[in-house]
């Protein structure tokens, strides 16, 4: 017992063990990001052919690149928007539902 008390037990905290671009942002994220463009870059065509609309087709394009970059860049404990998101969703899908059923327990 005396022993746990001299050497306490040090759990590092965002360590980074990959390259990064730039800082949270390494070359999976980078990928996700160009894979989320070029999907929404074929969307984005498909419609333009049929509405014709310039500054929307540009402002979606856009949208996207940044909203990937914020979203997929991951914070100071190594977790981005969409880590977080899947925990809650896998959180959510193993949870159990047992209603209670009242019984008279004396009769």
């Amino acid at each position: 017992m005396e022993e746990r008390k001299k050497n306490p037990l040090y759990i590092p905290q965002g360590l980074k063990t990959r390259v990064e671009i730039f800082d949270g942002f390494g070359k999976e994220e980078l990928f996700k990001t160009i894979m989320v463009t070029i999907v929404v870059g074929i969307l984005d065509i498909m419609y333009y052919l049929i509405f014709k609309n310039m500054v929307v087709s540009i402002v979606t394009i856009l949208v996207a690149i940044a909203g990937s970059v914020m979203m997929l860049t991951k914070d100071h404990t190594n977790i981005s928007v969409v880590d977080q998101v899947g925990f809650m969703v896998r959180f959510a899908n193993s949870q159990k539902y047992y209603p209670y059923k009242y019984q008279d327990e004396w009769r």
